[in-house]
């Protein structure tokens, strides 16, 4: 921030960037170790549109994708999320990373040492039951929220939810089998439509390059 003075959300996004042109270095050595590893875990802390809306995270997010098997964890601050329009604002955010990755996703409750998940769950099982939760609240995010919860029914239908406790360790076994089922959902679905949209991406930019190459020959009186 110093050297290119930056502020904090510049800072972040000019350090995301130049992360981003040593992309193929991080993979390379992840190649390297892969026989003594089980799993790679990449935080990514920070404001999430910075990462999830930028080309630099779609550079890294891409590059990890279609060189290992790749998930999301949304992980979940649970004691803040027990207010339903708390919670509703994590949804969104899940959701949206979900879509704009197109990669498996799993909701991790974190700190279920300090409030059971167990409402979450119940959430999402339950669309009566987090309804009468925003009764307590009388804002517009409360009546917004109400809006939603029947637009992600299919959302919380196909997205594995676990809790876990980063100081405890509690959950974690679960977290990992969630990670073990989403690598094999990502090799059976996630692969193939990553490498179709791949193809395509590549063929836009060949067709790109041909139609410049013609245009140039045009100008120069060469055709």
């Amino acid at each position: 921030m110093k050297e290119y003075n930056l502020g904090p959300n510049g800072g972040i996004l000019t350090s995301l960037d130049l992360f981003a042109t040593k992309t193929d270095e991080v993979i390379l050595a992840i190649e390297r170790w892969a026989g003594q590893l089980d799993y790679v875990l990449v935080d990514t802390p920070g404001q999430i549109e910075i990462f999830t809306r930028t080309a630099s995270g779609a550079i890294i997010t891409e590059a990890f994708a279609s060189t290992f098997p790749t998930i999301i964890a949304y992980v979940v601050d649970t004691p803040r999320a027990t207010n339903p329009v708390t919670f509703m604002s994590n949804m969104l955010y899940a959701s949206s990373i979900l879509y704009k990755t197109r990669l498996p996703l799993v909701l991790t409750f974190n700190k279920v040492d300090v409030a059971r998940h167990e409402f979450a769950l119940e959430w999402m099982q339950d669309t009566e039951a987090f309804q009468a939760a925003l009764d307590t609240y009388s804002s517009s995010t409360s009546t917004l929220s109400r809006t939603l919860t029947l637009a992600f029914d299919e959302f919380y239908k196909n997205t594995c939810s676990v809790g876990v406790s980063a100081v405890s360790g509690a959950g974690m076994e679960t977290f990992f089998g969630a990670v073990e089922a989403s690598a094999k959902e990502y090799m059976e679905n996630y692969k193939a439509d990553l490498d179709k949209r791949r193809a395509e991406k590549e063929r836009l930019e060949a067709d790109h390059r041909r139609e410049n190459m013609e245009r140039l020959q045009r100008d120069m009186g060469l055709s």
